[in-house]
């Protein structure tokens, strides 16, 4: 039977920027780090999170896509939105209230959406 998610791929066209990005100003710890062809193996973590993301070099589908590349939440929205802010994070727009929530949307440094919102 299918237990969990081991992980999610993020498209990227920079792994060296990408790693940066999701280390520095996100805060996730490398979790695998490793040759894979002409590219990287790279699994981080994300908190407590049992599941990893990767970031997969794909040129021809970073930033691509309309749709959140990946959600995730925050403890508290506001403030999670202003230290990112303060780290260089770009956002779409402030945090927005919602009937389900507060919410907000930025592009990582290969131009995928990133979504989150409060617990």
């Amino acid at each position: 039977m299918l237990k969990r998610i081991a992980f999610a791929t993020v498209p990227v066209a920079d792994q060296k920027r990408a790693l940066e990005f999701y280390t520095k100003k996100l805060g996730c710890k490398v979790f695998t780090d490793q040759p894979m062809g002409d590219s990287r193996w790279i699994e981080l973590q994300l908190g407590k999170a049992e599941t990893r993301i990767v970031l997969f070099q794909d040129p021809a589908r970073a930033g691509k896509n309309e749709v959140p590349a990946l959600a995730l939440v925050a403890d508290n929205v506001q403030k999670t939105y202003e230290e990112l802010r303060e780290r260089g994070v770009e956002f779409e727009a402030p945090p927005k209230k919602e009937p389900w929530g507060e919410s907000v949307l930025f592009a990582d440094s290969e131009g995928n959406k990133i979504h989150f919102t409060g617990e």
